[in-house]
Formats: structure tokens, sequence, C-alpha cells
């Protein structure tokens, strides 16, 4: 973060109620929840998430609306002016001119996404959070954030603030020991969500329905049992929020949660033929796309569309999925950071006896997967969030 450049600004981020998201997957759908939930509460809520899909302007948003091309390049311009002979990053610039927007537009709460980490996140110039949220931690970035779970840990645990409230989703040992560790530094009281509490009472592709505490029979428009995991993560925060004098009914949640959207995850886009995209980049995610693949298409054979970037750990992810393949097919994501549709084939071939083709794009694969000779295969494009907007934009969604 660069201090200089909010201190040149006025601190606008000063005054403002943030409850504060980090994590390494999951954090997107925990605050697009809670701010729908916000939002279903009659609070002017700002949500502030990373990266976007299609448009820059998705990351800052006001009651669901995305900042105007107007405001974007207005704000834009001013805090470049301002952030003129400092060392600042793209992520420094957004950011604050999501603290700007949010206080222009007079919002009574506003919903952060830490990007990269959490110590040194931008978004963590913020020092008094309603609520600081943790959800579950996996190896990503590991250059940047460090080689095991308990350095990353560390890294998010950035954002728990002295004093203030902070949830953590229940994970591993390594990590909650880091957070405790952090929460009793800080004297900030900690808890930790229980997703082993949580009751599924029916999920498909329609949705699914939950209860967890005494938060009873609650649709979930979102799919995945990932995603079902966040919700009680979202309860709990909901729960807090409530302690400190929001005022959060039982109805605002149900409307809220029944309702919300996140594209890209586990998003279904046709049911005939059975078409799903997710964003999994990870090995954290594959692993729960393979969940996902378990409890909603059991025992089923899928052709993958598959386009990764080069610093992700693939093989990893191809050991989780190919156990489910009929077919891949490779694409490059539409990114410098992309590892070739080849490189990946040619991995595909060596070590996994699964047919594999590749196609010039994302849209191309799913084109190819669509055309082949069997119309009943589900089809499940995955491997890096740059693909998601060229799938939708095929199907209409964007």
């Amino acid at each position: 973060m660069n201090r200089e450049l909010y201190a040149r600004l006025g601190d606008p981020q000063l005054g403002q109620k943030f409850i504060h998201v980090a994590g390494t997957n999951g954090k997107g759908s925990c605050c697009a929840m809670l701010a729908e939930i916000l939002q279903c509460s009659a609070y002017k809520t700002g949500l502030f998430t990373s990266p976007h899909l299609e448009r820059y302007n998705e990351r800052i948003r006001v009651n669901g609306q995305e900042i105007s091309d107007g405001d974007w390049n207005r704000l834009r311009s001013f805090v470049v002016e301002k952030a003129e002979g400092l060392d600042t990053v793209e992520f420094d610039i957004m950011t604050a001119m999501a603290f700007l927007y949010f206080k222009e537009q007079g919002c009574e709460l506003a919903v952060l996404e830490a990007g990269l980490g959490g110590r040194l996140d931008a978004t963590n110039v913020i020092e008094d959070p309603m609520l600081s949220v943790i959800s579950g931690i996996g190896l990503e970035h590991t250059e940047i954030l460090g080689n095991t779970v308990a350095e990353i840990a560390f890294e998010k645990a950035g954002i728990i603030k002295p004093g203030r409230p902070v949830l953590v989703q229940d994970q591993s040992r390594e990590a909650l020991d880091v957070f405790r560790a952090r929460a009793a530094e800080t004297a900030s009281e900690l808890s930790v969500a229980k997703p082993s509490e949580l009751l599924l009472h029916s999920h498909g592709f329609d949705g699914q329905i939950i209860s967890y505490k005494e938060h009873r029979e609650i649709r979930l428009r979102l799919l995945g049992s990932y995603q079902y995991r966040n919700a009680a993560l979202v309860l709990d925060a909901s729960d807090i929020l409530k302690k400190q004098g929001l005022d959060i009914s039982e109805d605002a949640i149900k409307k809220a949660l029944a309702r919300v959207v996140w594209p890209g995850r586990f998003e279904l886009l046709s049911k005939q033929p059975l078409v799903i995209l997710d964003g999994a980049h990870n090995p954290h995610g594959a692993e729960a796309l393979a969940e996902c693949i378990k409890d909603y298409m059991p025992g089923a054979k899928i052709h993958f569309v598959m386009g990764v970037l080069a610093d992700k750990d693939y093989e990893k992810m191809l050991s989780l999925t190919a156990p489910f393949a009929k077919k891949f097919t490779i694409v490059s994501p539409d990114s410098k950071r992309a590892l070739s549709a080849e490189r990946l084939k040619k991995i595909i071939d060596n070590k996994y006896d699964i047919p594999c083709e590749t196609a010039e794009s994302a849209k191309a694969g799913l084109m190819a997967a669509l055309s082949g000779p069997e119309p009943d295969t589900p089809v499940l494009i995955f491997g890096s969030l740059y693909q998601v907007a060229e799938i939708r934009r095929s199907f209409d969604l964007s």
C-alpha cells in the first residue's frame, strides 16, 4: 500500500464503515453475499472486488450498480494526478478510487475484498473495520506470499485490526494457529465459522437449501458445496454485525441469498446440453471443483475446456480433475501470463490416457466441445478467470 497517496487524497477511507474480506478462494463470493445482505437490509452499500471479468467498472459498485464510465474516468484522472512521483501500482489507484466513490455516494457501509495477500494490500489502509473476515487459505502466489500455509495465513492475518472482531473459516490447524496468535496479539475477538454445523436439505442446478445454527432453510442461489460453506461464514458475519447494532433481519438474509449471483463460480450456463463455467485457477479451487462434480454429476465423465496461466500449479489442477475427464480441449487464456495450449496438451498426453486437443480460444474450445459426437457429455470450462467473460458472452450473459 502507499499511505502517502491516501494522505494526498485527504484520507477518504477515514470515517467510513467497512467489512474487510481476505482469503485464497471464496472471498469474492463472500463479499457478494455480504453486500447483498446489507443492501436488502436497506443500507446503501459499496462493494469493491477484484479481478473484473469484462470491465474494470465491475470492481466498484454501489447497491449493485457499477460505477459509470464518466465517474471512473473522472476519479482515475484525479487519483493519477495526485499519485505523481509516488511508487504506485494500478491496484493502489483503483482502491483509492473506490474509497473516494463510496464517500461521494454516501455509502453507509462498504465491503472490501483484499487483493493479493492482506497485510501489505492497498485495501489494508483502513484502520477500524466493523469486521475482518478471512475465508479458506491455500497455496497460491507462493513467490510473493510464502511457501507454506502458515506463511500465507500470516499475510492474510494482516487485516486483523486491534480490538476489532475477526471471523475466519474453519480450516487447517496450521492456518488457525496463525489467526489465533494474531487475534491474541491485537486483542481482537476471534470467531471461527463451523461448516460442520451446516445441514444441507437439498441441492441441484436450481439452487440449494441449507440450515446453519439458528438460520433455518436458507435458499442459496449460488451452486456448489464450497458456496454453502461460504454461506456459513457469511451468516456468522451477519450475526456479528447485528451484535454491533446493524438492523439485519432474517427476511433480508433469505431474500439476499436467494438472489445473489457471482459469475464464473460453478455457474450453470445451459441445462441441455449441460454446460458449466468455473473460474477455478489454483489447486484449492480445483479441489472444490472436483467436490462439486461429485455432488452434482455423480459418475459423469466430462469434456473439460481448460486454460491456465503459466504461474499456476496446473499439474496439481490436472491431477484433481483428470479422474472425471472424458476429453480435454486445451486453450490459452487471453493473458500475457497464459500457458500455451500446446504445452499443457503435451503434459496431458504424457501423463494421462485421455483424448486431448487444442483450440485457438476459449470460445472455440467451447464450440468444439458442443459439436462433438456425443452431445449428452457435460461440458465444463475452467482454469482461469481470464476466460470467463469470453464464455459468458457466448451465452449472452455478460
